[in-house]
């Protein structure tokens, strides 16, 4: 009976794994393995699927044997002060943008769990901000972009309207500010639905239970939404941050010419430079920095499973 039982658990992992198998060999197709290749070039070998490329770069570093690596290109890339300064700037437009998503994704979640359906006008009032935060999902980046620098150009319209105001407005064209606000536009309705669907998830028994308590906005948002929310705050986290860290369209219309952001900065190498070594340097590290915002994503989906008993 147990040899049956093990044989039919064997079985089911086996068609398990073949359901599972065919998207996860188009990734590794289409995804995976160019990866490799990109890493390997930035290694050296400039060989195979790199041939082509590499007749044309300049700056490159190369190797003759599969087994031996270089570093050159690393080395290149990371000595370069301006590429040190375009990675931090890159980092801390990623934290300030997510952050800001995410703050701004459950206050409106929020607002909108805790507005009652009897106040008509409070309730519409969350409604219409429900309904203008996803509207950026349906407006192109470019249009969106164009936009926000006419917006906040020197002749664009805050500055015009604080001329006849008599004040002096901000310019914040071809700014980091201009490309934070841009970010933040770009990202912020899948966060707010992520986020948004989850705190309507959260059980009324266990609000009107810690109302019952005592306890607060604050505290119920901290005690009961938040644990119960985590999963879905975690993944508009994740997606905000790595969408961010390699946006390309709103830092090249918004921002300055430098510093500027690694997705800038990697097309620019790839294409006006003409060295697609570094770039590829570059976008590794991209990878790297986004890789420990997907392992957050991993262990919080893995804390999720373990609290429900799945694993």
């Amino acid at each position: 009976m147990s040899r049956q039982r093990k044989r039919s658990s064997g079985s089911s992992a086996l068609l398990g794994l073949a359901l599972a198998s065919p998207p996860i060999i188009v990734a590794a197709i289409f995804v995976g393995f160019p990866i490799l290749v990109a890493i390997a070039y930035s290694l050296g070998h400039v060989g195979g699927l790199n041939q082509t490329i590499a007749t044309i770069a300049r700056g490159q570093h190369t190797v003759s044997s599969w087994y031996q690596q270089t570093l050159g290109a690393y080395r290149d890339v990371f000595t370069d002060p301006r590429f040190r300064k375009d990675l931090l700037v890159t980092v801390v437009i990623t934290l300030i943008s997510t952050l800001a998503v995410v703050v701004l994704a459950w206050v409106i979640a929020i607002y909108l769990r805790t507005s009652p359906e009897d106040q008509k006008l409070r309730s519409a009032v969350a409604k219409l901000v429900s309904g203008l935060a996803v509207v950026p999902m349906f407006i192109p980046v470019v249009i969106a972009s164009w936009a926000m620098l006419t917006f906040y150009a020197r002749d664009g319209f805050v500055r015009s309207i604080c001329a006849h105001l008599g004040l002096e407005g901000p310019t914040w064209g071809y700014t980091m500010v201009c490309v934070t606000i841009g970010l933040v536009w770009t990202h912020l309705p899948f966060a707010t639905l992520m986020i948004t669907s989850g705190v309507q998830g959260v059980p009324d028994s266990l609000l009107e239970a810690a109302r019952d308590a005592g306890a607060g906005l604050i505290t119920i948002v901290r005690t009961v939404v938040a644990p119960l929310t985590l999963v879905p705050t975690v993944i508009a986290l994740t997606f905000t941050a790595i969408g961010t860290l390699g946006a390309f369209t709103v830092p090249y219309f918004t921002g300055p010419n430098a510093p500027s952001m690694l997705g800038v900065d990697m097309v620019s190498y790839f294409q006006s430079f003409n060295r697609p070594q570094q770039s590829v340097v570059m976008a590794v590290v991209v990878f790297a920095v986004a890789a420990v915002f997907g392992a957050f994503y991993v262990w919080a989906n893995f804390r999720s499973a373990r609290d429900a008993g799945r694993v």
